[in-house]
């Protein structure tokens, strides 16, 4: 299947993650999209806070990316798994991950060492509850006749363009089976139900803009993969798609705002990028020694 190809533009993008960002903490949303623009700390200094990784952070990397690899190879072979070889291969997929990353849970003295074999545990739970499921099956029942069709994370950042705005919605995995298109989207987390519907009914958009497919012929599926597997379909119409879109563009103009000049991205000077008054996020972000919190 093909995607639509934009030309480049400097002018920001509409998120889920960037809004949820700027809405959590406008300090740290200046640190992640504007380094460079910051007089106070090198952008090295930013950037390799920027780079920090944390145990679900990097349990949610793995478990994608072997995924990935599971469903790439699926297109070529429906041959079974040799169980040993590819808990080897998670496994050293894993130690490779940890051991090539910073932990803030290290960086930050929360933890004395990061437990390789206890993240991989993690990840092998996630994975197993996937290859051990319904859908997993049913996907050699229904989908692999057109598997050549099937997108598995697909290059680039899932660009869009919702009434003129650009906008990242990047799909995990989207397969077509009759006249639907599947989206399943891996969740290695805690259920947040409002902010992952709110994501599929993006993504749902981004197909609707790429192929020309109908609401009523997207099912998008938020797929939990712990404690085990749980599958939550979200249900898009036309008047979704709409309100979505509309909620882009309200959420898009109020980024828009901390910039002097919206078509180049620039931002408005450092000071109008405020702290959180909520200092309990602080534990949990990679900037807070910038920040003294």
């Amino acid at each position: 299947m093909k995607l639509k190809r934009f030309k480049y533009s400097p002018v920001l993008g509409w998120s889920v993650s960037r809004y949820e960002v700027f809405q959590t903490c406008k300090r740290r949303y200046f640190y992640n999209y504007y380094a460079k623009y910051d007089s106070e700390f090198t952008r090295e200094q930013i950037d390799f806070l920027k780079k920090l990784t944390t145990v679900p952070l990097e349990v949610g990397n793995i478990v994608h990316d072997i995924h990935k690899k599971l469903l790439e190879r699926l297109q070529k072979t429906t041959q079974t798994l040799d169980s040993k070889r590819f808990d080897e291969y998670c496994y050293k997929l894993t130690k490779e991950y940890c051991e090539n990353k910073t932990f803030a849970e290290i960086y930050y003295h929360q933890q004395a060492q990061i437990k390789i074999d206890e993240i991989y545990e993690q990840v092998r739970f996630c994975v197993q509850n996937f290859l051990q499921s319904e859908r997993f099956h049913w996907l050699f029942d229904k989908a692999i006749a057109r598997s050549s069709e099937w997108l598995v994370e697909p290059d680039g950042f899932g660009e869009t363009h919702i009434n003129d705005l650009k906008a990242y919605c990047k799909v995990d995995f989207l397969f077509p089976v009759g006249d639907d298109y599947f989206i399943l989207d891996w969740k290695t987390g805690k259920p947040d139900t409002a902010k992952h519907a709110k994501q599929l009914v993006g993504y749902a958009t981004w197909a609707s803009y790429h192929f020309d497919a109908k609401p009523e012929n997207i099912k998008p599926l938020v797929c939990y993969l712990s404690p085990e597997y749980v599958e939550v379909p979200v249900t898009v119409t036309d008047a979704d798609i709409e309100n979505f879109a509309e909620q882009v563009k309200t959420e898009t103009e109020e980024m828009y705002q901390h910039c002097t000049f919206v078509q180049e991205n620039i931002p408005t000077i450092k000071s109008t990028f405020t702290l959180t008054e909520n200092t309990k996020l602080c534990e949990y972000c990679h900037f807070r020694e910038l920040c003294n919190r």
